[in-house]
């Protein structure tokens, strides 16, 4: 299910550099809150068909939210690269309504552990969630297990793909 090209970290590099530019480019442009969509995916492979099914399923219940709460999207644009999926959303709206929505999909869709959902304010700040996330393995903050390296790449991709097997099924 994680079969696809792999990236070396110049790519990631490059690859966030000019999604920052281009979040940048946009607050300056819309003037409005925006909402950064990409999947967390560790290990050198990014994207796949499976992924990118994932990626679409969770770009489509952040639209299926946004409509119920009358938010409307000014503009967005995805991008499908070895590095990974991506979406940019520029919305007319309040961004801590954003992030509570944001939060609401990671934490409740069978996927939404993969989805991150960065909400940035229309000053460019990005807001935080209320509490950390989970590590995918266990009860511990996320970023004390990647920062410590407590799990390996091989454990994290076998429950990523537990997960996409069993979302998929």
């Amino acid at each position: 299910m994680l079969n696809g090209i792999p990236v070396e970290l110049p790519a990631m590099l490059t690859a966030r550099e000019e999604r920052a530019a281009r979040q940048e480019a946009w607050l300056k442009e819309y003037a409005c809150p925006l909402i950064s969509f990409t999947l967390n995916i560790p290990g050198a492979v990014k994207t796949s068909a499976e992924l990118r099914r994932a990626f679409e399923d969770g770009r489509a219940a952040l639209e299926e939210q946004l409509h119920a709460a009358h938010l409307s999207c000014m503009v967005q644009v995805e991008t499908h690269n070895a590095t990974g999926d991506e979406a940019l959303l520029a919305i007319d709206g309040d961004a801590a309504e954003l992030k509570r929505i944001c939060t609401k999909i990671e934490e409740h869709h069978p996927l939404g552990r993969l989805f991150d959902l960065d909400v940035l304010a229309a000053d460019g700040t990005k807001l935080s969630r209320p509490l950390p996330r989970r590590c995918l393995l266990c009860t511990d903050q996320a970023q004390v297990c990647a920062r410590s390296r407590r799990h390996s790449i091989e454990e994290l991709t076998a429950e990523i793909e537990r997960l996409l097997t069993a979302y998929l099924s």
